[in-house]
């Protein structure tokens, strides 16, 4: 099995892209780099088992629908303290369930700068989708939406602290424990670069979770009504289990 893990940024320059194969002796990181464009993304998913994306693949139903009321001139007044309203237009049903069962937040794709890229992620799925590998926003097919700060919390490993250029320090500690809680993962010559870029890192992180919803390690909707839902919102495949549940050699 391979699986490839995209820490997608909305320019090409900022974007990490992991790859993983997984075989009996466990796992090995094949290929991490920066710089990557949509035309390598769409390559990778070619070959891919699955492919877990950091970046929202959807909006919230809320939103969608307000912004075409508000464009056809149809929207009703909400008074200015509805908070449940405003809740309901900037978070998806998986943002909720996420903050629920790991108490972390993931950003809003309708209120934040991540929906810039997100509207990359838009255009790469249509872009997916006519190479010809499958496209389901709720994670069925080759791609699947991934968040690397819940997968690391339940894997308890360092979520927070370590990104950003001053802190490479932390990035260093988490990959240390990332290596002694899964000696069956072999960084080889890529380490040094998850050591020195947290989207690098990231990317790697992303593979893994991929790995978990390759499995069936994942969080889904809880009935039809929700998977409906997150076939047009998009679903964070949160793992359920342990990281060692991810390799071969537990199995």
């Amino acid at each position: 099995m391979i699986t490839t893990g995209i820490d997608l940024a909305t320019e090409p320059a900022k974007t990490g892209m992991a790859t993983i194969r997984w075989d009996a002796d466990g796992a090995v990181l094949t290929d991490l780099r920066l710089g990557v464009d949509d035309a390598a993304i769409v390559d990778a998913a070619a070959t891919s088992t699955k492919l877990g994306l950091d970046c929202p693949l959807g909006w919230p139903d809320g939103f969608v629908e307000m912004l075409t009321r508000h464009h056809t001139g149809h929207l009703e007044p909400h008074a200015l303290d509805d908070a449940d309203w405003r809740r309901g237009l900037a978070n998806r049903a998986t943002d909720v369930a996420v903050t629920q069962t790991t108490g972390l937040r993931p950003l809003s794709v309708a209120a934040d700068r991540i929906g810039l890229t997100a509207m990359r992620t838009a255009n790469l799925l249509g872009r997916l989708a006519a190479a010809g590998s499958p496209v389901d926003r709720a994670g069925t097919g080759v791609v699947v939406e991934v968040y690397p700060a819940a997968s690391l919390h339940v894997w308890d490993l360092g979520s927070r602290g370590y990104k950003g250029s001053a802190r490479t320090a932390a990035l260093g500690a988490l990959v240390d424990g990332l290596v002694e809680a899964a000696p069956w993962l072999r960084l080889g010559e890529h380490e040094e670069l998850c050591r020195r870029r947290d989207d690098a890192f990231d990317a790697l992180v992303a593979a893994l979770s991929a790995r978990a919803a390759a499995l069936g390690l994942m969080a889904v909707p809880t009935d039809a009504l929700a998977a409906a839902r997150a076939r047009r919102e998009g679903w964070i495949a949160v793992p359920t289990s342990a990281l060692n549940d991810l390799s071969s050699q537990s199995r």
